[in-house]
């Protein structure tokens, strides 16, 4: 099994940038397909940004498409989530997910993961 625990979130203001990252303890990520999703006070949670296991292939929500980058580095066994340019409907708690794929592509759908952080809050206020 892998664990995964988020850091970075915090409290920002409109226009400002944050980095979240994913750490994964357990085992080594590389294998791993990588997501980050996030989650609204009364809204279903939805998808930000996934890379692949190689970090070859990346996709993103038109929401964030042009503001955040999500990148990996395999030796450090860490998946990075840079979010610039933040607005206020930003403002949701932070999840990384992972599953074990080789694919060539980035995986989008929660249905497809198997692990999962505790979430890390961020807060854009305008």
């Amino acid at each position: 099994q892998v664990q995964l625990a988020e850091s970075g979130g915090g409290l920002v203001q409109a226009g400002e940038s944050l980095r979240l990252s994913c750490a994964a303890s357990g085992r080594a990520f590389s294998s791993d397909a990588v997501g980050w999703f996030r989650q609204a006070p009364g809204k279903e949670r939805e998808f930000v940004a996934a890379i692949n296991w190689s970090g070859g292939n990346t996709k993103y929500a038109d929401s964030v498409k042009g503001r955040f980058t999500v990148s990996r580095d395999n030796a450090k066994n860490t998946v990075n989530l840079q979010m610039d340019s933040l607005k206020p409907e930003d403002t949701a708690v932070y999840y990384c997910a992972a599953r074990l794929s080789t694919l060539l592509f980035a995986i989008t759908t929660e249905e497809e993961y198997d692990y999962w952080g505790q979430g890390t809050q961020v807060t854009v206020s305008s």
